[in-house]
């Protein structure tokens, strides 16, 4: 599908970045996993080596067909790293003006910025850290003994 920016109705996009391939393995698992939402779903990471003006050039043609009205979910790995700091003055510059921006990303982040439909954003931030909060836990475990395992 594709949107462009004369259309009056206002989409939202979950954009995720970051360092390396991470941004682009979580894009597919949520894929996998939000089904009929994943057109909302953009990525694209600062690979080794990759200057910044490509990284730049990247993220802009992901952004190209939204339009400055749209709801923007930013979603990355580090916060302050130099994908999340290049994105945000990208969408600044652009004059995108419905950004909200998460580092830290993990899928139960993804999740909800997908598929949480509410329009009350402060309502869709809590939503968004507490399910990333929730889902990082330690998990205790025992290991057998038994041989025979």
């Amino acid at each position: 599908l594709k949107y462009s920016k004369q259309r009056n109705d206002k989409m939202k996009y979950v954009i995720l970045v970051s360092h390396g391939t991470f941004a682009q393995g979580l894009h597919n698992a949520l894929g996998m996993l939000v089904g009929v939402k994943k057109e909302g779903i953009r990525s694209t990471g600062l690979l080794n080596g990759m200057s910044m003006e490509l990284f730049e050039e990247n993220f802009l043609s992901i952004v190209k067909d939204m339009g400055t009205e749209d709801r923007i979910i930013l979603l990355s790995d580090i916060i302050g790293g130099s994908p999340m700091t290049a994105a945000l003055n990208i969408l600044n510059e652009k004059g995108f003006s419905k950004i909200s921006a998460f580092g830290g990303m993990n899928l139960a982040m993804g999740i909800a910025a997908v598929l949480e439909d509410d329009t009350d954003i402060e309502r869709l931030r809590k939503i968004i850290i507490e399910d990333g909060r929730e889902s990082t836990a330690e998990f205790d475990f025992e290991v057998s003994e038994d041989e025979d395992i």
